[in-house]
């Protein structure tokens, strides 16, 4: 097995659907700890489904998928950030208005307009990822490079605004912080970080990908620094574990990617528990 593996790795679309695996997760992670805490993990869902929606209309146009979901993406997540703060309107049936909404209008642009003559798998694979992360170019690789490296200088840059936010929004508005400038950021990276992992896990799993890693962590650490680079640790493991289990066993890649998840999230809880007991 070790060998038929090494074997794997001569081919580039191997390389490709590792490096990027291991960036799209290090930024879900990133941002699913502020995302869980801020009581926000459904976003994900809901961004991920409007994203469908625009590679629909992507397909359908004949455009590049991602420089349509893209845009469509950030200003769906900024309109939903400005609905939620709406009291008429509460967050989750924003998301689920939103979310639902999309992904309808997204299969329905798809049977009557496409010509594709494999409409079932098409959606299949966007919503599940499940061959999609195996056929990214270099040009997808070096972007996804390109955007991970602005998704952590974000952090970097803004990490004590963001755990002021993320922790006691009126507290850190009180103390002169912008927290609407602050949350609209989050929204635009949490967009980004949707579009590039859909080509990971597809459109139904995204938020997997964003909450199991940052629960995770919160099984055993307690501090917030500490249960980022936990998070950050267990989502990369995950990634490059059901990436390589995938390739060796012809699993959907999505979904083996989330089992590891939600295998890593019970061994967590177990470890906690024991090291309370202890």
């Amino acid at each position: 097995m070790i060998e038929q593996l090494f074997n794997y790795f001569s081919y580039p679309f191997v390389k490709y659907a590792l490096t990027a695996g291991v960036l799209i997760a290090l930024c879900a992670a990133l941002l699913g700890v502020s995302l869980v805490l801020k009581r926000y993990s459904m976003i994900g869902d809901g961004l991920s489904h409007v994203a469908f929606g625009a590679i629909a209309v992507a397909t359908v146009c004949g455009a590049a998928p991602m420089t349509v979901a893209l845009p469509i993406t950030v200003v769906a997540a900024v309109i939903l950030l400005g609905i939620n703060s709406n009291k008429k309107i509460k967050g989750d049936a924003a998301i689920a208005m939103i979310s639902v909404g999309a992904l309808a209008l997204g299969y329905l642009l798809l049977n009557i307009f496409s010509a594709s003559s494999n409409v079932s798998g098409d959606v299949c694979t966007t919503l599940f990822g499940s061959t999609s992360i195996l056929t990214l170019s270099k040009t997808d690789v070096i972007l996804c490079l390109a955007l991970t490296a602005v998704v952590i200088l974000v952090f970097v840059l803004f990490y004590h605004k963001i755990f002021a936010v993320t922790f006691d929004e009126t507290f850190a508005s009180a103390t002169g912080t912008n927290t609407k400038a602050i949350n609209t950021m989050i929204a635009i990276v949490t967009a980004v970080v949707i579009v590039l992992a859909m080509n990971l896990v597809g459109a139904l799993l995204i938020s997997a990908l964003i909450i199991f890693p940052a629960l995770s962590a919160m099984r055993i650490f307690k501090s917030f620094l500490s249960v980022i680079i936990s998070s950050a640790v267990i989502s990369v493991i995950c990634a490059v574990t059901g990436i390589l289990i995938a390739i060796l066993y012809g699993t959907p890649v999505g979904s083996t990617i989330v089992a590891a998840d939600i295998a890593a999230f019970l061994i967590c809880t177990l470890f906690g528990k024991i090291s309370k007991r202890s």
